[in-house]
């Protein structure tokens, strides 16, 4: 297994593992962190894979990964700004 192997399967113990918990229960300002949490982590981790795989055109899915996460991130924003009165 190669040093990107170990960082792949690294993240995916000590990243998705407490963003998920994170992203399942608390308050909403603390699921929000999960949420941006698991982001990074998601990006992070598929940009690990595509040079574990050695596959370039891998990388075409984390680029649009991005501004997914942070428009999932601003309309989460938005709805908890809602529920405030």
């Amino acid at each position: 297994m190669t040093g990107f192997g170990v960082c792949a399967c690294a993240l995916l113990v000590a990243g998705v593992g407490p963003a998920l918990a994170l992203a399942a229960r608390g308050d909403p300002s603390g699921r929000m962190v999960g949420l941006q949490l698991g982001g990074a982590v998601a990006t992070l981790l598929l940009v690990v894979l595509a040079q574990v795989f050695g596959q370039p055109s891998y990388l075409v899915v984390p680029l649009v990964a991005v501004p997914l996460s942070v428009a999932g991130t601003l309309v989460f924003t938005r709805l908890l700004a809602q529920d405030q009165p």
